[in-house]
């Protein structure tokens, strides 16, 4: 008697059980929730895709932000004050980016996000009295601190998963936590004008944006990017 296709051997159950893994697969977040033991089963590829997937949000928010918080007509002609990351090497460009070893280039990604982490605390405890935002917008901003930090454990799993595989070495493990938080403290963040605060960590948000994508490339550059 033949045997069937697999479905059919293992009988309605399983096959019902089947149908429930893949739809649950389906309906996984954007990003990795604390606890969610699923984020153990995905590819590389496919970690990645999320983070690049959820910076990109943050970099839309904060570019349309951005738009509504322009310098005020006594900051014209001004020098633009200096971001509180600034005193972090980064590399300008794909091509100096590609040139960084991929651990450090993890750990340095790993260390914007954790440089903005108190700076947004602070932003978000004073976003009320934004005049200037629509109602929509200042409810997205209000967003923006639980995205990064949900940001940053997203990245962490990739760079757990690449060095569970030995794709990197574990050099950067407790790294980045102990060098970005002396950053995150610094007080130039919070007292910034608004503009120049949005205007910091649009460009900041666009550079972890890059940095994934080129870390991506490199780790599988079947990709042809």
């Amino acid at each position: 008697m033949a045997l069937g296709r697999p479905a059919e051997r293992a009988g309605p159950g399983a096959a019902l059980a089947l149908l429930w893994l893949l739809v649950r697969a389906a309906a996984l977040p954007a990003m990795c929730p604390p606890g969610d033991a699923s984020c153990r089963f995905l590819s590389v590829a496919d970690l990645f895709d999320r983070v690049i997937r959820h910076s990109g949000r943050i970099h839309s928010l904060s570019t349309e932000l951005e738009k509504y918080l322009p310098p005020s007509n006594s900051m014209l002609g001004r020098p633009a004050r200096k971001c509180h990351t600034a005193t972090m090497l980064t590399p300008n460009g794909k091509e100096y980016a590609q040139k960084i070893p991929r651990e450090e280039l993890a750990y340095l990604i790993l260390k914007l996000l954790q440089a903005w982490k108190e700076p947004l605390s602070h932003f978000n405890q004073h976003i009320e009295n934004f005049q200037e935002l629509p109602g929509e917008s200042l409810s997205k901003a209000k967003q923006i601190s639980s995205m990064v930090h949900e940001l940053e454990t997203g990245v962490e799993k990739v760079t757990e998963k690449m060095q569970s595989m030995g794709i990197i070495s574990n050099s950067l493990h407790g790294m980045a936590s102990s060098e970005g938080a002396g950053l995150s403290i610094s007080n130039e963040a919070n007292v910034m004008s608004d503009s120049d605060f949005i205007h910091c960590f649009r460009r900041d948000s666009n550079k972890v944006q890059s940095y994934l994508k080129i870390l991506k490339c490199r780790i599988m550059p079947e990709n042809s990017c």
